[in-house]
Formats: C-alpha cells, sequence, structure tokens
C-alpha cells in the first residue's frame, strides 16, 4: 500500500492543522485514501500562502503522520479532511532535492529537470522505499536503524521479505515512546535557545547539559502532538506550575498567573514584561489550538 506526501503551507488556504487534520478538495480524495491506515510526510512548499507572489517556504519534507481516518467537511462541499495520529516533526527538514537526486523520483523527468505538474499536487502517492528514504534524512538516530534492521541477513530473504523487515523498524522506531520524547526535547530546547520561556533564565550544569525542559501544552495524555507547536521550553520549577494549572499563556503570549499561588520568589524571576518568550519563526510558536486548551482545559479548570 503505497504512502503519500501531504502539502501544506505555512499560511494555509485550507483548514489544516498538519498535527490533527489535513484538508483537501475532492481531486485529491483517491490518493489519500490510499494512504488511509498508512503513513503520510508533509511537504512545505515555497509558497506561504494561496498567493502566487508569496515565498518564505521551506522546501522541505517537515513531518510525518498516521491518516487513520477520512471524513467529509460537514461546512464545505467536496472537501474532505484526513485525520490523523503519531505526528511527529523532523530533527532536520529534508528539502526534496539533494544536487540532482530527487527524494521523490515521480518529481524528476527523464531529463533530470523537476515535474512541475505532479509537484503542483497538493497530495501525491508516496512509494515506501522513498518514505524511508525522508526519514532516514529526516531523522538522525535512524539512518543506522534502517541500514541494518535486525534479521535481514539470511541470504534466502527475498526483497519483499527485505522490505517488509524495513517497514516494520520505521514504524517500530516513530512509534517508539522514548524515541519520540527524545526528538521532541531536542526541537523544542532548541528553537527556545535552552532559554526557559517563563522566566528567561539558561542555566547550563556542571556537564554542559542544559537544564531546561521541553513540556508539552496539551499534555501527550490527552492526545497532544510531539509539535514544537505543542512545545514550550520551560525550568523545572515552570514546567511543574504549568502542568498544574499555576501558569497559562494567552494566544498574544500574555503570561495568565493565578493570583495567589506563584511564590514571591519565583514570582520575581518571572519575565519583567509578563509575557513568554518565543522563537522568532512563527512556525514555531505556540500554536492557539493548544494555549487555547491549556487554558480551558488545565488554567481554567483549577480555578
Amino acid at each position: 500500500m503505497p504512502k503519500a506526501v501531504f502539502t501544506s503551507k505555512i499560511d494555509p488556504a485550507y483548514d489544516d492543522l498538519p498535527e490533527q487534520r489535513y484538508h483537501f478538495p475532492r481531486r485529491y480524495l483517491n490518493a489519500a485514501r490510499r494512504a488511509l491506515n498508512d503513513w503520510i510526510v508533509y511537504y512545505e512548499p515555497r509558497r506561504s500562502t494561496a498567493h502566487l507572489s508569496s515565498s518564505g517556504g521551506r522546501q522541505s519534507y517537515f513531518a510525518t503522520a498516521y491518516v487513520e481516518s477520512i471524513e467529509p467537511d460537514s461546512k464545505r462541499d467536496d472537501h474532505y479532511y484526513a485525520y490523523v495520529r503519531d505526528y511527529l516533526e523532523f530533527d532536520t527538514p529534508v528539502p526534496f532535492r539533494e544536487g540532482r537526486s530527487y527524494y521523490e523520483s515521480g518529481l524528476q523527468k527523464e531529463d533530470g529537470s523537476t515535474n512541475k505538474g505532479r509537484f503542483g499536487l497538493s497530495v501525491r502517492s508516496l512509494p515506501d522505499a522513498e518514505y524511508r528514504l525522508i526519514l532516514s534524512a529526516g531523522f538522525i538516530d535512524m539512518a543506522a536503524e534502517l541500514a541494518a534492521p535486525v534479521g535481514v541477513y539470511e541470504e534466502d530473504l527475498r526483497v519483499p521479505d527485505l522490505i517488509e523487515v524495513a517497514d516494520r523498524a520505521v514504524i517500530q522506531q516513530i512509534s517508539n515512546r522514548p524515541f519520540r520524547d527524545r526528538v521532541f526535547s531536542t526541537a523544542v530546547r532548541t528553537a527556545y535557545e535552552n532559554t526557559c520561556a517563563v522566566t528567561g533564565l539558561q542555566i547550563i550544569n556542571g556537564g554542559g547539559r542544559p537544564e531546561v525542559q521541553a513540556a508539552h501544552i496539551k499534555p501527550v495524555a490527552k492526545s497532544g502532538p510531539d509539535s514544537m507547536r505543542n512545545g514550550l521550553a520551560l525550568c523545572s520549577t515552570a514546567h511543574w506550575m504549568f502542568d498544574r494549572g499555576l501558569i497559562s499563556v494567552e494566544d498574544d503570549y500574555t503570561l495568565l498567573l493565578r493570583e495567589g499561588a506563584i511564590p514571591g520568589d519565583f514570582s520575581r524571576i518571572i519575565n519583567e514584561d509578563r509575557r513568554l518568550r518565543v522563537p522568532e519563526s512563527p512556525s514555531l510558536r505556540p500554536h492557539p489550538t493548544f494555549l487555547g486548551y491549556h487554558r480551558e482545559r488545565v488554567f481554567r479548570a483549577h480555578a
């Protein structure tokens, strides 16, 4: 069964929230259905919006997710949603082309140039081998795992068997909680420059390891994704308070503090402007969907 590439812009014209859903017109329904109950990769094009003159997109594959259902859009005729789970962003965005080599073979014409017609498709089928290749380039720890999967050394093992074993290795890796935690933690701490978003403190221990922690805004236990937009870098005390609803964040990154619940010593080290410190790139900042969940289900629920 082929996997797929879903194209999603920084500011999509459709109702996309890649961590949870992908919105698309009927013309892509068959291609999307072929990837149902399988994995896809997300691609960010050069255009950041629907306007032809826009730019700023990374032109890279940036995440993978599992398609668990496809449902019609009840509000917009001839449109559908692909609902996903197990969203995970790559350590490093993967460009669609390295030199003259394309990760998607279908994007390259016989003369070596880019097949712009196929490139313009928002949903494209993706062979298993090319999916594995993109993931091995996107995840630092995965290349070695895929290079020598356990159990493929028997001389009589056929090519289909090799493919099946490699597929299992990929799925086991990206579904593994320790692996996902490592990817998420590294990405969040890097984006926030190992600095607490609430206090502005950057503490490095004696071994050179940053003390800042990666926190999920919407908890994993509540189906919160391992996404940069669902993450914050917090010192241990701020992390504890955030998880218990003593601190939250407005959509404009103004900090919300529970009156009478913040110790005076900690209150004095909170960012002076009482605003969250966020990454420079908008694509790395907390998303309103997840901030809203925390305000309503964690902060206000404990009021």
